[in-house]
């Protein structure tokens, strides 16, 4: 795992996230240190999920602010937070499933590497320069993760396993300095599980914060450097891991019934 600062690159403060009448979100408040894993867990229903959307910008919060390096996110579009250097993965495989390995990753690069509008119509040298760029860059994001010899095949023709790795892949193009990953271990083998628990760790060690919510025990427990605990929208334990694991609260929380 990466050194860690005492730098917080991201701050959750008392953020209410409500739908009608369901609270999904009452004031969960924490940091993460820049450098660090963190993962969000609690049982099903507990907001994780929910609190991905608001850091990322899909959800606005009803109350409370989310904050990236000092600087409040909580109004902004989700490409805008994605231009500030946060990107994600999602709980359900958002991929382009006719589009090839290496177009999906390419298509991450563009919000780093910008032709304007008229350049890329005609095809311009200096369109075809950064499209060139493009692809090289996304080539060794797919060498980093371990698909390279993938990179033409369809997206949709890979296992489970290899299209979680590749959207991180994705995520990772746009050279985030946090990565939020949603449940990368959900519905894999032992192996693909270890090949996505390498590659977090990896990640972390090439400088990029990662924030993940992960319901694998093995793996959160293998990977953070701290964990927070969520239910029913509400923390109830933050810390490392070990302390995690021994907390009464988080115990009840996932054998006493937590929804």
């Amino acid at each position: 795992m990466n050194d860690i600062s005492n730098e917080n690159i991201l701050e959750v403060d008392k953020v209410v996230k409500a739908f009608g009448g369901l609270m999904a979100l009452f004031k969960p408040d924490f940091s993460v240190k820049r450098g660090i894993i963190k993962a969000i867990i609690g049982p099903n229903g507990a907001g994780k999920t929910t609190l991905f959307n608001v850091i990322t910008g899909f959800y606005a919060p009803t109350e409370g602010t989310v904050r990236f390096k000092g600087q409040p996110i909580s109004s902004l579009k989700t490409h805008e937070i994605a231009d500030r250097g946060i990107s994600r993965t999602f709980q359900t495989i958002e991929l382009f499933g006719n589009m090839s390995v290496l177009e999906n990753v390419m298509l991450g690069c563009h919000t780093r590497v910008r032709a304007s509008f008229i350049a890329a119509g005609f095809c311009l040298p200096g369109a075809r320069r950064k499209e060139k760029e493009i692809q090289e860059r996304a080539m060794k994001i797919l060498r980093f993760t371990g698909l390279a010899d993938k990179c033409n095949d369809s997206a949709d023709s890979l296992p489970l396993g290899e299209q979680k790795i590749l959207e991180i892949g994705r995520a990772l193009a746009s050279e985030p300095e946090l990565v939020c990953l949603d449940e990368p271990a959900a519905g894999l083998n032992e192996t693909e599980t270890y090949v996505a628990s390498s590659l977090i760790k990896a990640i972390n060690a090439k400088g990029v914060t990662v924030l993940l919510v992960e319901h694998d025990m093995k793996v959160v427990m293998n990977v953070s450097d701290e964990i927070v605990v969520l239910n029913y929208g509400q923390k109830i334990a933050e810390g490392p891991p070990e302390e995690i694991r021994n907390n009464p609260k988080v115990i009840e929380a996932y054998l006493g019934g937590g929804t």
